[in-house]
């Protein structure tokens, strides 16, 4: 009996073996890249000194941009959850003091030494939960004071040097009903540490509730020893090949990307920004699956070379260029730490030669696979090696950003949460916040975020105020959805074939902006009508010349007077009288004094 595979013809059995080799070069790459080999030269060892340490090369660049901006928000990472349920604030105090014990960087602070950076690590101390009891006030206002609140919190700026460099604030509405606020600054912590912190926060909480030690191994490194590790292994012809290739990579490109705006580009850029939500249609969620299937890609890389579509059809650039954020763990020892280990990727793509989208997947695939391969290199260490000369209006290398975000399924439960409903007594149940909290910034002109939660994709465009209007990224979201529904049933079309219109911009251009038919006189010439307008505006001005000028009235009875006299002449039906006269008020009677005996003038 033949396999599936023998069925199919011999062009789509060559498709299948090719997408199995891939996956199979890519799994394996993927594995490297996440620390699953065994690999010696990987191991980070503690650091031999205690005192303070390097900062990584990602917390530089953090530390460098709060030296510029020291009253900026801008890099707050607040988490705001609503709790319902029976709450032990006690093993709450004791569960967020554990964690800041366990995670040294959570009690770091970044002073100057020799005029360089350091991290200085406190000791560890209990760590004051600061509680609020709003159950006093009316529901209504303890809604919005705890609103007000939570905003005052979340754009309450850092001090680096001074900390706490994590904050916590717990708002009470009533007995069964608090919001918690976690405030930490972006430099010790990114969107896998977060996770990490709200999973051990559900570990030792459910713990220490019954009154039971905490059951999380001890960490077997720290943050700074990352950090002191990093300086010391990326040098040298590490550092150098690393280099090579994104030179060799980026080499040529003009690094901008010319969206076209809704306003004028700011002289420095004001990151002023908001988002706009949506979500995919469940077709649309199938059609994706089924599109990966076909091609063989993960859904990662078709959304990635959608959206890079999407884009050169805006702009027309045939050179896109696109950042990406990495997690940057790809040793095993650092899985587990809660740190700033995030580093941006840019993935360049080459439009030219009108290729299938199957092809353009190919392409965008094998430079994504490329691009992780060379990760270890920093992107602020990219940027000074091709950019010596900042714009500032502009984000350097890129100002557009993509991600997907696959793992929400597995973490999207809270603390202490149980699933299906079966909450234990003195558990904890997260609701939905509705606290109507919107993101006021944009760290780039474009930023387009996906999250899968096992069974629908949602998205987020987040925007530059500056230079979008609301409507123009609504606009540009329907044709991105256009586009991946297009692509799903046909991954073989050319992209000069692919339409972004949806069906309602088609309805719009085709058939209601093209419905310009007018009903017009079908009696009377024009002598007629301008005879009706002199009837009605005898005074108004109907001709001016230089510094002369006549009436509706005027023009009419001098086209009249000569009328008559054409008639004498002759002039009727057919009748062809030459005009040879300069451009002058004589002129407009004479041709419309021939119309009014009938004749037609000739020029």
């Amino acid at each position: 009996m033949p396999t599936e595979n023998e069925t199919l013809p011999q062009r789509d059995q060559l498709s299948v073996r090719q997408a199995q080799l891939s996956a199979a070069k890519h799994a394996l790459l993927e594995k490297r890249l996440r620390g699953k080999l065994k690999n010696k030269e990987w191991t980070i060892p503690q650091r031999s000194e205690q005192g303070p340490a390097p900062l990584s090369f990602a917390q530089q660049r953090l530390w460098f941009l709060h030296q510029l901006m020291p009253d900026s928000p801008f890099y707050n990472v607040p988490t705001v959850s609503r709790l319902a349920g029976s709450l032990d604030v006690a093993a709450l105090n004791w569960t967020l003091s554990e964690i800041v014990r366990r995670h040294q960087v959570l009690r770091t602070t970044f002073v100057t030494e020799n005029g360089e950076p350091v991290q200085a690590i406190a000791p560890a101390q209990p760590i004051f939960l600061k509680v609020m009891d709003l159950g006093a006030l009316p529901q209504a206002e303890r809604e919005r004071e705890a609103l007000q609140l939570v905003r005052e919190e979340v754009q309450r700026p850092f001090n680096l040097a001074q900390g706490p460099i994590f904050r916590t604030m717990l708002l009470r509405l009533d007995k069964n009903e608090h919001i918690l606020l976690l405030n930490v600054h972006h430099i010790v912590i990114d969107a896998w540490s977060s996770r990490l912190l709200i999973q051990e926060m559900r570990t030792l909480y459910a713990a220490f509730r019954t009154g039971q030690p905490s059951p999380l191994p001890e960490l077997p490194i720290q943050y700074a020893d990352f950090a002191d590790w990093q300086r010391q292994w990326l040098q040298g012809e590490k550092l150098k090949n690393q280099l090579a290739y994104w030179q060799q990579q980026l080499a040529g490109s003009s690094f901008v990307l010319n969206l076209p705006t809704d306003q004028p580009r700011p002289t420095n850029q004001s990151f002023r920004g908001t988002s706009h939500l949506f979500a995919l249609p469940d077709d649309l969620t199938g059609a994706l699956k089924t599109l990966s299937q076909q091609t063989g890609s993960n859904s990662f890389v078709i959304l990635l070379t959608v959206f890079k579509l999407l884009l050169y059809r805006y702009t027309g650039q045939s050179d896109i260029i696109v950042g990406i954020p990495i997690v940057g763990r790809h040793r095993a020892e650092i899985e587990n730490l809660i740190g700033f280990f995030v580093n941006t990727l840019v993935i360049r793509t080459q439009f030219s030669g009108d290729p299938s989208f199957r092809e353009l997947l190919a392409q965008v695939q094998e430079k994504t696979w490329e691009a992780y391969a060379h990760q270890d290199l920093p992107f602020e260490m990219l940027v000074k090696e091709m950019l010596p000369e900042r714009d500032t209006s502009r984000n350097p290398i890129f100002q557009v950003m993509f991600d997907l975000d696959e793992q929400l399924a597995e973490t999207a439960a809270p603390p202490n949460s149980k699933p299906n409903g079966h909450e234990a007594e003195g558990d904890l149940v997260e609701v939905p916040l509705g606290l109507g909290m919107e993101s006021e910034t944009a760290k780039f002109d474009l930023s387009l975020f996906l999250a899968n939660n096992g069974q629908k994709l949602s998205g987020e465009m987040e925007y530059n105020t500056d230079l979008f209007d609301g409507a123009t990224i609504e606009r540009m979201v329907g044709h991105f959805q256009k586009l991946l529904a297009s692509l799903a049933a046909n991954p073989d079309q050319r992209l000069s074939k692919l339409s972004l219109l949806t069906e309602r911009e088609e309805q719009e251009l085709l058939i209601e902006w093209n419905a310009t038919q007018r009903p017009y006189p079908q009696q009377g010439g024009l002598h007629e009508l301008f005879t009706a307008q002199a009837v009605r505006t005898p005074e108004a001005v109907a001709v001016v010349y230089e510094d002369s000028c006549l009436t509706y009235h005027q023009l009419d009875h001098r086209a009249n007077l000569l009328a008559q006299y054409l008639q004498g002449q002759g002039v009727g039906p057919e009748t062809l009288v030459g005009v040879c006269l300069e451009r002058s008020l004589e002129m407009v009677v004479a041709l419309l004094g021939i119309l009014k005996a009938g004749g037609g003038y000739v020029p």
